[in-house]
């Protein structure tokens, strides 16, 4: 099979089946940066319909050899994502050797092109799917669609419906609670918030659900927004904290949902000139981790996720999973680690 590589903006190498194998994705891989994806996608007419087999052979000792791995996330702009495709590489390559396929794809969160990437790597016979789900419901048909023609599919990071094999992904809830367990505690029970909200995943849900279990029991702690769609993007929250520093004159502190989102409403701070308020996010994004070591910065803590180690075990069960061996619990949950001025000089990030 021909192959080719992709190297990304941050200089992420990954490698990829070749455009006469799966053209059907041009317009979904994105470099690292804001610039929005395309979002044109190309019919599969030149690639047999699936079948329920698996483009897999036995090696010597009986064990079915893993030959192709594909990835499909949110937002390649993210660094979090890059991490994650790295990772998948990697793993996939170790478990493999040097001759699996890895594909790496951003749907930029838009569900009709996730669903044309899912069935296209069905289509070619695609031993691993790990998927990041745009949408944890509107992916299921498309899910159940894969799983019916045999295909391997694990979510990561956010849950998805439709039948997957596992679900690997942080303890969301727990993030957003020892998140605003920190923000609570900081304002001594008193205070205005405000929540730089982000797209309508499960992941994201819960880390919102997460914080306001937890504001919930300080009564003198007021939330003054929480609606607000920052897209988990930088752009997004500078677009989102502009707007929520001209609606509120007094802000004490701010929860995002992402460090992306975060760093971007520190950017609307110090374009306003307000210093009046201290942000919380969530990943252990290293522009957080340099930014919550800067004596300046408004960033005050992150609940730091393990993409790498998600990546990772995504890879190794869906290969256990290829060999017959099913985990005894589907869902996997990882525990954060909350990153403050005090502790962030131990802190490697990813």
């Amino acid at each position: 099979m021909n192959m080719k590589r992709i190297v990304f903006n941050s200089g992420v190498t990954f490698r990829v089946m070749a455009a006469s194998v799966l053209g059907i994705i041009s317009g979904s891989m994105v470099g690292c940066t804001n610039a929005s994806p395309d979002r044109n996608t190309a019919t599969n007419t030149d690639i047999k319909p699936a079948t329920n087999t698996s483009a897999v052979t036995k090696t010597a000792n009986g064990n079915t050899k893993l030959r192709s791995v594909a990835l499909t996330v949110g937002d390649l702009s993210n660094p979090f994502f890059v991490v994650m495709g790295q990772a998948v590489e990697a793993e996939a390559k170790r478990i493999g050797g040097k001759d699996v396929n890895v594909i790496i794809a951003s749907s930029a969160y838009d569900l009709n092109q996730q669903a044309n990437q899912i069935e296209n790597f069905t289509a070619a016979n695609t031993d691993i799917i790990v998927l990041n789900a745009a949408d944890k419901s509107g992916i299921r048909p498309i899910v159940e669609k894969a799983k019916q023609a045999g295909r391997i599919i694990i979510a990561v990071d956010t849950g998805a419906e439709g039948g997957v094999d596992a679900t690997i992904t942080t303890d969301n809830t727990q993030a957003g609670e020892v998140s605003c367990k920190y923000i609570a505690d900081r304002l001594k029970g008193k205070g205005n918030v405000v929540i730089v909200n982000g797209p309508p995943v499960d992941s994201v849900i819960q880390r919102v659900s997460g914080c306001e279990n937890v504001l919930s029991k300080y009564p003198d702690i007021k939330i003054l927004s929480k609606n607000q769609n920052a897209g988990g993007s930088r752009d997004g929250g500078l677009r989102v904290m502009t707007d929520l520093l001209t609606t509120f004159p007094k802000i004490d502190a701010v929860f995002a949902i992402n460090d992306p989102s975060g760093v971007g409403a520190e950017l609307a701070a110090n374009q306003a000139k307000r210093k009046d308020f201290f942000i919380v996010g969530v990943d252990g994004a290293p522009e957080a981790i340099t930014a919550i070591a800067s004596q300046d910065s408004l960033y005050a803590a992150t609940a730091t996720q393990n993409p790498r180690r998600m990546a990772q075990k995504a890879v190794q069960v869906g290969n256990d999973i290829l060999n017959g061996k099913r985990p005894s619990d589907p869902t996997i949950l990882i525990p954060v680690k909350l990153i403050t001025k005090d502790n962030v000089s131990t802190e490697k990030g990813w």
